[in-house]
């Protein structure tokens, strides 16, 4: 199933899997901002609550932002780390990365959830709900039911890029929709038949929240490529904080909306109570309202843009070139000009198809290539005198980065900082060498050493039988 999942997302054209991930994300995000303009529609149109209900949710939303940037910020990273092992054909990352999610998720959900309800004045005050009187009952009283939902709204939110990783975006879009649709059923029942005020609005996304991380559980329990077990889920410090650092960009795309609410709401407060009409008490909650309403269809905008983005984290990162299947990059073209040919356009082809081979054709056959390059590797580890710059010297005594070990970072290397490619490699183990480590370590090889292992990687497969109708990459035989 794994295979299949992977192979889909290397073969399949661009544009197919866009409309697969893409788009789903896209309505996922769009339906989950939808819960509060449903809210502020309803309210508005009550004629007991009208702008004073309007300000008051424009006060709690930047809130139930700052829970959907805590929420985003786990499941996109967990998303990315997912594609990322299932990419590099490791499972077991991929299910520790889901397990440590599910905890981080509640964990955090519960103390947001518990600092909400106890400091829920002073929070309320911090985003502009004391403007006047009215509009901090109304805010107070929609913000504790809300608060209650923290946990549900925060599980459902995180787990949809998860389940969008394991390879279902519908699934992931039609629980979100589920939730959102309950909503607005219930929103006019709570608000104009039994007449619930601002606890019936509150109540009524509660209530779609909780479908929404319910079907999320049974989605968890039944996964199709990631099946985490127990042991999973116990707290590792390296899993938790690549998943957070892969998802640090999804969390500032959220909170940025947070900050910039902030400011406008405590400004509105505090510039609008020197105007002439809306510094009366009963009208000066009425920018607050018409602010709120700007935001939110701004939030809609945001929400097609990071839905996009995020759509595509699966494709991008499942489909990346194994590292070891970098071989052919090792130093730009003027390497493949200088080591492997003297013919530029021979180079030029060579770099072409080789990023053909090594994005598509090998990817099912990546665990034996791996293997079989890793074993050239070793061969020539043994003879390493011949391979470097000082025979006598260079990597003669035991060291953390042997000869092969230099070897397999050289070919694995992709175009960012040295820095991070370390850190990529070792996968952010504490064991990591420094860079001056490793710029010394690369020196002491010889490009002789790549080109033997070029052609000897070409030596092992067939042409005719192992890559179907693509041309074994030989130089002068294009």
């Amino acid at each position: 199933m794994e295979q299949t999942a992977n192979q889909f997302l290397g073969q399949e054209q661009v544009g197919k899997l866009m409309k697969k991930y893409a788009v789903p994300c896209i309505i996922s995000l769009l339906v989950g901002a939808l819960y509060n303009i449903v809210d502020q529609i309803f309210i508005a149109n009550a004629s007991y609550l009208g702008s004073y209900g309007n300000a008051a949710n424009t006060v709690v939303f930047p809130l139930t932002v700052i829970a959907l940037a805590i929420a985003v910020m786990i499941g996109d990273g967990c998303c990315a780390f997912v594609s990322l092992s299932l990419g590099k054909g490791e499972p077991v990352k991929a299910r520790k990365s889901v397990g440590n999610s599910v905890l981080m998720t509640i964990v955090s959900s519960l103390l947001l959830c518990a600092v909400y309800l106890i400091f829920s004045d002073g929070i309320i005050a911090m985003f502009g709900g004391t403007v006047n009187e009215e509009t901090f009952r109304h805010s107070k009283e929609y913000f504790f039911y809300i608060s209650l939902g923290i946990p549900f709204y925060m599980f459902g939110q995180a787990m949809n890029p998860v389940i969008r990783a394991d390879g279902n975006p519908k699934f992931a879009m039609i629980s979100t929709l589920a939730g959102a649709v309950l909503n607005m059923i219930l929103d006019p029942i709570f608000i104009f038949a039994f007449e619930w005020g601002m606890m019936g609005a509150a109540v009524a996304t509660v209530i779609g929240q909780i479908v929404t991380a319910g079907l999320a559980v049974w989605y968890l329990c039944n996964m199709k490529l990631i099946k985490p077990a127990k042991p999973d889920f116990k707290p590792e410090s390296i899993i938790i904080r690549k998943t957070l650092t892969l998802g640090l960009t999804s969390f500032l795309s959220q909170i940025s909306l947070v900050a910039a609410m902030l400011a406008i709401n405590n400004m509105i407060r505090k510039y609008g109570a020197m105007d002439a009409v809306f510094g009366q008490e009963q009208y000066a909650q009425i920018p607050m309202a018409v602010v709120g309403i700007v935001m939110k269809f701004f939030q809609i905008v945001i929400s097609i843009v990071v839905g996009m983005a995020a759509g595509c984290i699966p494709i991008r990162k499942r489909c990346k070139r194994p590292k070891l299947l970098h071989l052919f990059y090792v130093y730009n073209v003027n390497f493949h000009k200088k080591v492997l040919t003297n013919s530029p356009k021979c180079a030029a082809q060579l770099i072409r198809y080789t990023h053909l081979i090594g994005g598509f054709t090998v990817q099912k056959y990546c665990n034996i290539v791996k293997s079989k390059l890793n074993t050239l590797i070793r061969s020539m580890e043994k003879n390493a005198s011949a391979f470097v710059v000082n025979p006598k010297r260079d990597f003669v005594r035991k060291s953390e980065l042997s000869f092969s070990k230099t070897m397999r970072f050289i070919l694995g290397m992709g175009s960012q900082t040295l820095g991070k490619e370390l850190m990529d490699f070792y996968d952010f183990d504490p064991k990591m060498v420094s860079v001056s480590a490793i710029v010394q370590r690369r020196s002491k090889i010889l490009p002789a050493a790549f080109q033997y292992l070029f052609h000897k990687f070409n030596e092992i497969f067939s042409q005719t039988s192992f890559f179907s109708r693509i041309q074994t990459l030989r130089c002068g035989r294009f």
